[in-house]
């Protein structure tokens, strides 16, 4: 991936946050990411399909749940990248994790929320 591509995939609020989310947490499903950011399934489901395109998260189906996570091939420099993004919205993904955290644990969560 060339530096422009990253940046320009990152460059939305909204799948910088997706990104930098899943980063923290290992792995998400559609619905936990909804819930966290309050927006609409087709919103976050077009912006995940955009990072998974652009090469940054990888993606797995468990029944009807889909879960996304960062992809293992990223270079180096890439996650030094998102690291450094992380460090600078340390607070806000602080906030949208104790949400996450108010959902309960899987599968709990799953059942109350997706």
């Amino acid at each position: 991936m060339n530096p422009a591509r990253l940046f320009k995939c990152l460059g939305d609020d909204t799948r910088l946050t997706l990104t930098l989310l899943i980063r923290r947490e290992g792995e998400l499903c559609v619905c936990e990411m909804t819930h966290c950011l309050q927006e609409s399934q087709p919103k976050v489901s077009r912006h995940l399909a955009q990072l998974r395109t652009c090469g940054l998260l990888n993606d797995r189906r468990e029944g009807q749940w889909v879960y996304y996570r960062i992809a293992e091939t990223l270079s180096d420099w890439v996650d030094e990248a998102l690291m450094a993004a992380e460090k600078g919205q340390g607070e806000r993904l602080a906030g949208l994790q104790a949400r996450l955290a108010g959902m309960g644990n899987r599968p709990e969560r799953r059942l109350a929320m997706c």
